[in-house]
């Protein structure tokens, strides 16, 4: 097997493993109780959030376990709406200064409060989407902005939807399916000069580029163990020191009170050991995952005709796409075909559409990048790791050629 589908989830390091097993045996005491064994826990919890947090430049009282990126996003939109009805979010410090009235720019609540609006876009993960669906039929207000034809969020765009009640701005880092890095540093700037909090969802780029919170402009974080080669199961939400987010599970009073669960110390100890290995090993790999990244490009649109690359073509010196991926449009192909295809040669990868109720949805990503109906059907990602080798990207290349060509033959 060859596997090439990196980006929906990895295979855990055997260090993270290690890591891992001490907790699910000796040590598996519950980090909330006070005796030794819960206390040792609590230790190791502790030690966790710290490696995690240096990862991405932030204070280990910033980290927020939680069960992967999909909480964490929906913690995050729904926590800063709930803030913003209660009236909460004009005392956080970012938004020190900026004028807010109960008449100003948008929806009111049943109970006359004025609703909140977020900014996002709508090449999102549908963790994002969806949850903002959902606030919109709870009263919120959303703009879903639009991109250019690589993925690119256009800031002067972005900076002209602000209205008096945005209360969020929300772009992820990195794209799941065509590996466009957005100017998140430049979000966050204009977010922070009209005084709005600004969430990114960096599940795709946590541990694979560079990423500072600070020098970023970052207020919310969302993060997945199992992208970097983590367990499943465990992902965190940071959340800058000042904002007192309201929590989306209620119950015990653990991650201080914000988090309600038993804390998941095996999963937390193996996503900080992801973390501790990323941050060591990530210009080597970015490296080395660029090359493979650029080989099976060169491979592929040099040898088979109708191929085209989707997402930004990679730029000498200039990180604006993921080092692990490569999607492609295959004209005349449906991309679900082919996948099934190479499944059977042994090459695990993913297609930009999803089957739902029965019919096949061409990808939305592909779609509001300006994409046709046939070229975001015709989409393949595949999305190269840390196991992959050269001779794997060249006899990929290969099989693709064989299998597309069969595929053509026959229409």
């Amino acid at each position: 097997m060859i596997y090439l589908d990196n980006a929906a989830t990895t295979r855990p390091l055997p260090e993270v493993v290690s890591a891992m097993l001490p907790y699910l045996t000796e040590q598996y005491g519950n980090a909330s109780t006070i005796y030794e064994l819960g206390q040792s826990s609590r230790a190791q919890l502790m030690k966790c959030r710290k490696v995690l947090a240096d990862l991405i430049g932030a204070d280990r009282d910033e980290i927020y376990f939680t069960s992967g990126g999909s909480e964490s996003d929906n913690w995050a939109l729904k926590g800063i709406c709930d803030m913003w009805m209660s009236g909460q979010l004009p005392s956080d410090p970012v938004r020190a200064g900026r004028r807010i009235t109960q008449d100003g720019g948008g929806m009111k609540d049943q109970a006359g409060r004025p609703a909140p609006h977020i900014i996002t876009t709508k090449i999102e993960h549908h963790a994002i989407l969806h949850t903002c669906q959902w606030l919109e039929e709870h009263g919120a207000e959303v703009t879903y902005l639009d991109t250019d034809r690589d993925g690119f969020v256009n800031t002067a765009e972005l900076e002209a939807s602000i209205r008096p009640d945005t209360a969020l701005i929300s772009v992820m880092t990195a794209n799941n399916e065509i590996g466009t890095i957005e100017p998140v540093a430049e979000i966050g700037r204009i977010a922070h000069e009209h005084g709005i909090l600004f969430h990114t969802d960096a599940v795709q780029a946590f541990g694979q580029i560079p990423l500072n919170v600070k020098d970023m402009n970052i207020d919310l974080l969302s993060a997945s163990g199992h992208k970097l080669y983590g367990p499943k199961g465990v992902g965190l939400l940071y959340i800058r020191r000042g904002i007192l987010l309201e929590p989306l599970i209620h119950g015990g009073g653990q991650e201080r009170g914000r988090r309600a669960g038993t804390e998941n110390l095996p999963g937390e100890a193996g996503f900080a050991e992801a973390a501790r290995i990323a941050e060591r090993d990530m210009q080597e790999r970015m490296k080395r995952e660029s090359s493979l990244r650029d080989l099976l490009i060169r491979m592929v649109l040099e040898k088979i005709p109708g191929a085209s690359l989707n997402g930004p073509k990679p730029a000498e010196g200039s990180l604006v796409r993921l080092p692990g991926n490569v999607s492609f449009s295959f004209s005349g192909i449906e991309g679900e075909t082919l996948l099934t295809m190479l499944d059977l040669q042994g090459i695990c990868a993913s297609s930009g559409s999803a089957c739902s109720s029965g019919s096949l949805d061409p990808s939305h990503v592909l779609l509001a990048c300006g994409r046709s109906h046939a070229e975001a059907r015709s989409s393949v990602r595949f999305s190269i790791g840390t196991y992959n080798t050269e001779e794997e990207i060249v006899k990929t290349a290969k099989i693709l050629t064989g299998c597309l060509e069969k595929l053509r033959a026959y229409t």
